[in-house]
């Protein structure tokens, strides 16, 4: 399928996906959304690809937030559909079934943060910033971000990037939890496929479940979480690459998953 705000490649098991709006800074419009809906929507079903690395094009931002001129035109009504039509985007990257690694290669405002939150983990370059700046144009955060911001920071923490609307450097974003690793601008892209080739290596099917149990901490209290758990390692167990992994181990060799 042909993108227009898009760029797709697909690597050794792992997509890299761009959002390639770079006059914009990246700026998440209308049509950006609903490529991302179905670019993620294809990759689910693309048996060649483990993981999704999502990044930026260019130097500047990773995403600088959502286009004004769109939001500038909006009513209640109307607010109410564009805030609904990009959460349901980012809850199908938040809930896909893959590792997504955000590629976080500088500006992550508004939308762009929220994108980022959104994806399972995070790997900043060192020119990056983060802020939810909703607050200066009279609105708050619509695409989840007081939602996710909160459960991986906490909320005080959160309430203050909210409520100010200040940008926060990657060093502060690595100390308070936002994001995992930090590398230079232009190691950015070979550190985070590095790790999507260290996830790609695992047994597959055990990712896909270690995903869903994680997850579940967001939903459930710590017993149904530990019953949850305790349901997807018996169907680990069931797998021949349980029987793969065990063994190898057992005969000091590396395993070779099927993913089934």
């Amino acid at each position: 399928m042909n993108y227009t705000n898009l760029l797709l490649e697909i690597k050794e098991n792992t997509a890299l996906v761009t959002i390639n709006r770079p006059d914009k800074l990246n700026a998440l419009n209308h049509l950006t959304l609903v490529e991302l809906k179905n670019v993620f929507e294809d990759l689910r079903n693309n048996e060649e690809v483990f993981t999704v690395v999502l990044t930026g094009s260019g130097e500047k931002a990773f995403v600088a937030g959502a286009d004004i001129s769109e939001l500038n035109k909006l009513n209640m009504i109307e607010g109410k559909k564009f805030a609904g039509f990009g959460q349901s985007v980012f809850s199908l990257i938040e809930n896909f079934e893959k590792p997504v690694i955000a590629a976080v290669n500088g500006f992550a405002l508004g939308g762009g943060c929220e994108l980022a939150l959104a994806c399972h983990f995070r790997i900043a370059s060192e020119n990056a910033k983060f802020g939810q700046p909703e607050v200066n144009l009279g609105i708050i955060p619509g695409y989840g971000g007081t939602q996710r911001l909160a459960r991986l920071i906490g909320s005080g923490r959160a309430m203050e990037m909210i409520l100010t609307g200040d940008m926060i450097d990657s060093t502060e974003a690595l100390r308070i939890g936002l994001v995992n690793k930090v590398f230079p601008l232009d190691e950015l892209h070979t550190k985070t496929f590095e790790i999507a080739q260290k996830i790609n290596s695992k047994g597959q099917q055990a990712i896909r479940l270690a995903i869903q149990a994680v997850k579940a901490t967001d939903k459930m209290n710590l017993q149904e979480g530990l019953d949850f758990e305790a349901v997807l390692f018996a169907l680990c167990c069931g797998t021949e690459d349980f029987k793969e992994g065990t063994s190898a181990f057992l005969e000091k060799r590396k395993p070779a998953f099927k993913n089934k």
